[in-house]
């Protein structure tokens, strides 16, 4: 069950990388931190790209500490809590997820999740502890179409805290690798963009319906059921694998 709660966990942090609100935004976000512009780049101004490279390292690492101290917190709070209190908050974060997933899909609107809310923060003289500090800003800041995705993930952290470390680690992940591709590549970031603007919204669409399915097991407390039934059959292929040779 851990492996499919990670691996859900790494795509939920793809997702919000990859949501409306976010990704078109990226070149000039990288851009601002860094302290330079697209032209700069164009015209192969010299270090140029290792700023914007170490400027999305330590922004996701900002975001990365952040959603890292926030499983710790949840692991340590929640993990000694007594079953009968886990079940009941299986029910109600499977009911929870379920939201979030109806929200992604767009079968809901909450006007609250859905309006923005940011920490209002200014750059420093340090050019990378600012980029941190923006990325700290980001993890605890809300936005409309990366809010359900990310209260999924917490969700379903809480409904789980003997892993909720690994699973906002892999949700950091998830968001942080294409973040520092966008820096190292970035050049070719808004080519891709454009390549990847009209998928957009069908992506989260579709992720929505994965966080519905989700708050479904969980709710049902079917997830480490589908997981034992999962083991098995990789097993048996193994096994096959073997006798095959």
């Amino acid at each position: 069950m851990v492996e499919i709660t990670l691996a859900l966990a790494f795509l939920a942090g793809l997702i919000s990388f990859l949501s409306p609100c976010v990704m078109p935004l990226i070149p000039a976000y990288l851009t601002f931190l860094a302290g330079t512009t697209a032209k700069d780049v164009q015209d192969k101004v010299e270090g140029v790209r290792k700023r914007i490279f170490l400027s999305s390292v330590f922004f996701v690492l900002g975001f990365g500490v952040v959603f890292s101290l926030i499983g710790v917190l949840l692991q340590s709070v929640l993990s000694s809590i007594a079953f009968d209190v886990q079940r009941y908050l299986g029910y109600v974060g499977g009911a929870v997820i379920i939201l979030f997933g109806l929200i992604l899909i767009g079968v809901l609107k909450i006007p609250f999740l859905q309006a923005e809310h940011k920490l209002s923060v200014k750059k420093t003289r340090f050019q990378y502890l600012t980029s941190f500090i923006f990325g700290a800003a980001f993890a605890v800041g809300w936005t409309p179409c990366v809010g359900a995705v990310l209260g999924g993930v917490l969700t379903l952290a809480a409904t789980q805290p003997g892993v909720a470390f690994p699973l906002m680690l892999a949700y950091s992940l998830g968001l942080g690798l294409p973040f520092l591709l966008a820096g190292a590549f970035f050049s070719r970031t808004t080519g891709i963009i454009q390549w990847l603007g009209p998928y957009l919204k069908i992506i989260n669409v579709f992720f929505g319906i994965v966080l519905v399915i989700l708050g479904i097991l969980v709710f049902t407390d079917s997830l480490s059921q589908i997981a034992n039934l999962l083991i098995p059959a990789q097993l048996l292929g193994a096994e096959q694998a073997i006798l095959g040779e």
